[in-house]
């Protein structure tokens, strides 16, 4: 099982870390929604519970619950800029379909 960061992704996180003031990492997940069925899920973690995976990339945490782990093992977050926008891209292995607007997926 991993998770892992580009180097764009990890500086990015670093920066935001720093600037923020507190935070061990970035915790990644997933919930149910959208018109394929699943979305990510991603917020800067403040604590690791004693039930989530941990994982270190680019000298950043990532933390992963033991739900969303099966849906996001062998993921890779970069971080992208694209023109006027900039944001968080998932290259997911699991995935078979996406929804056309680009919000949700299905394994």
């Amino acid at each position: 099982m991993s998770i892992t960061l580009t180097e764009n992704a990890a500086k990015h996180v670093s920066n935001f870390l720093s600037r923020r003031g507190k935070g061990v990492g970035l915790r990644l997940g997933v919930r149910t929604t959208g018109c394929s069925g699943l979305a990510y899920k991603i917020e800067y973690a403040d604590e690791i519970h004693p039930e989530d995976h941990r994982f270190d990339s680019h000298g950043i945490t990532v933390v992963v619950d033991p739900k969303s782990l099966p849906y996001l093992d062998g993921t890779e977050l970069d971080f992208a800029k694209e023109g006027l926008n900039e944001g968080f891209k998932f290259n997911n292995p699991n995935v078979k379909d996406e929804c056309g607007c680009g919000e949700s997926f299905n394994v």
